[in-house]
């Protein structure tokens, strides 16, 4: 099973324990032997998707959205996402250089792409710019993907 995932980042510490526990069940579900997990790696949900797949048992691939992706995320999460890029079974890119919502669209679009099924750690609200966790879901729904939201009772995307 290939599993995407896409989802809020900046989430309240609450937020945080609510959705890790979530994603975690919803990794359970699948078999570790067939479990691939696709993921731009980001801080949030992202991450922590990748984490659970590879505390399960599974293996992740990694799909950097441009190369200037890595210096746009915080540098706090910089050792984490490195560590999982050298987790990673592939790694796919999409050529573009200039971290921006262009290049975050284009990276969930080959995401999606490569995915089975999408899990998105989503509050169900429009995307707050262009390439957010809604435009991704929606992008999903018109190609095919299934979806599977994850947002647990009593998570808040702001604190």
């Amino acid at each position: 099973m290939r599993l995407g995932i896409t989802g809020h980042r900046g989430l309240p510490r609450e937020s945080e324990r609510l959705i890790r526990t979530a994603l975690n069940f919803t990794v359970q579900q699948y078999s570790p032997e067939t479990l691939m997990g696709i993921s731009c790696i980001a801080d949030g949900p992202d991450a922590w998707f990748a984490e659970s797949v590879l505390d399960h048992g599974g293996h992740i691939e990694v799909v950097v959205p441009a190369s200037g992706y890595r210096d746009g995320l915080p540098a706090w999460h910089h050792a984490t996402y490195d560590r999982l890029l050298r987790q990673a079974r592939e790694v796919h890119s999409t050529g573009l250089s200039a971290s921006d919502a262009h290049a975050h669209m284009a990276g969930s679009e080959i995401l999606v792409g490569l995915a089975d099924r999408l899990v998105a750690v989503w509050d169900g609200k429009p995307a707050r710019g262009h390439g957010g966790t809604a435009d991704v879901v929606e992008y999903a729904n018109r190609n095919g993907v299934p979806v599977d939201v994850v947002w647990p009772d009593g998570a808040a995307r702001d604190g």
